[in-house]
C-alpha cells in the first residue's frame, strides 16, 4: 500500500510545503526531529501521512514542545508500519481520555439511578488489532488555531473518507492547498 508524507512549516508568507520520506523514521522522536529540522525559529511544523484509501495521520510540532498527534483511523494505521510511528502508546492508552473522559463517574451515575438500564443491543467499543481503536484518536483540536474545528477535522475521518481528500480539505483550509497538491 502507498503512502504520501509532506512536511509543512510555517512562514511569515503561510506554509512551505515539502514531500518528505518516511524511510529513516522508526519513532514520533524521529519524526518530530524531522519537522524541526524543517522549522523556522519555532515556528509550528506539521507533518501529514496518508496510507492509500486506509488512514491520514497529521503531527503538529511547535518548537521544542511534544508532537501533537491525530490519527483518522487508529486500527488502520496499526496495520501499517508508518503507523507504528504515530500510534504511540500513551496516544493509543488515552483512546477512552477525549471529551468523554470521565467514564468512572458516568458509570457510578448510571448505577445510582433507578431508572437507569442498559439496553441489550449497546455494543462494546470496536477494536482492532492490540486492541487499538477503530476510528479516529488523538488531538483533534491541533488544528483549530488554523481554521480547522475538531468537529471538522472528525468528520473528514469518519465513515467513508477518504483520506487524500481529507488532506485536501484541511490544506485548503490552511490555504496551501496548491503547494500540497504539487508535491503530490
Amino acid at each position: 500500500m502507498a503512502y504520501f508524507a509532506a512536511v509543512l512549516a510555517r512562514t511569515e508568507d503561510g506554509w512551505d510545503v515539502s514531500e518528505t520520506e518516511l524511510d529513516n523514521v522508526e519513532t514520533l522522536a524521529d519524526l518530530a526531529d524531522l519537522a524541526r529540522e524543517a522549522a523556522l525559529d519555532d515556528d509550528t511544523v506539521l507533518v501529514f501521512i496518508e496510507q492509500e484509501d486506509a488512514w491520514f495521520a497529521v503531527v503538529r510540532v511547535d518548537g521544542e514542545e511534544d508532537p501533537r498527534i491525530f490519527v483518522s483511523d487508529a486500527a488502520a494505521a496499526a496495520r501499517s508500519s508508518y503507523g507504528d510511528v504515530v500510534l504511540t502508546e500513551e496516544l493509543v492508552g488515552r483512546a477512552g481520555d477525549s471529551e468523554f473522559d470521565d467514564l468512572d463517574n458516568l458509570v457510578t451515575e448510571l448505577e445510582d439511578s433507578e431508572d437507569a438500564e442498559l439496553s441489550d443491543d449497546e455494543e462494546a467499543p470496536v477494536t482492532g488489532p492490540g486492541g487499538v481503536p477503530v476510528g479516529p484518536l488523538g488531538d483533534s483540536e491541533l488544528l483549530s488555531e488554523f481554521g480547522v474545528a475538531a468537529k471538522d477535522l472528525l468528520d473528514l475521518s469518519g465513515e467513508g473518507a477518504e483520506p487524500g481528500d481529507a488532506l485536501a480539505e484541511i490544506a485548503d483550509a490552511l490555504g496551501c492547498a496548491e503547494v500540497l497538491e504539487a508535491v503530490r
